[in-house]
């Protein structure tokens, strides 16, 4: 699961080198104003377009894996919980109601009052 978070995170770099290096087809707030170029560069088939939606497809094949191993627990070796789970598992959950039942409620500490102020 490591080596696919990791390959994950190379492919999610080197998208936005993709998209950096493409050229502006013309479109949204790069156009100024200009009616000679309307409607930017014709679409050809582009190396840095294409790479771009393979690496694009290859981030949501790569996410979708992540995501069901982590729910299946990605471990061979049994039902093996984290340290977490393990200190979530031990301490007591709350009771809603603010207290357990039959017990006493907790006292506030005793405050003692400071005569040394004038």
């Amino acid at each position: 699961m490591l080596f696919l978070i990791i390959l994950l995170i190379i492919i999610c770099v080197a998208l936005g080198l993709f998209v950096l290096i493409q050229n502006p087809k013309g479109g949204g707030l790069a156009t100024g104003g200009s009616g000679s170029n309307m409607f930017g560069v014709q679409r050809t088939g582009d190396v840095l377009e294409k790479g771009t939606w393979v690496l694009l497809t290859l981030i949501v094949v790569i996410s979708l894996a992540v995501t069901a191993i982590g729910k299946t627990g990605g471990t061979t070796s049994g039902s093996t919980d984290s340290k977490i789970q393990e200190q979530l598992d031990k301490t007591p959950t709350p009771s809603p109601i603010g207290g357990a039942l039959g017990t006493a409620p907790a006292t506030a500490p005793a405050t003692t009052t400071d005569t040394s102020k004038k």
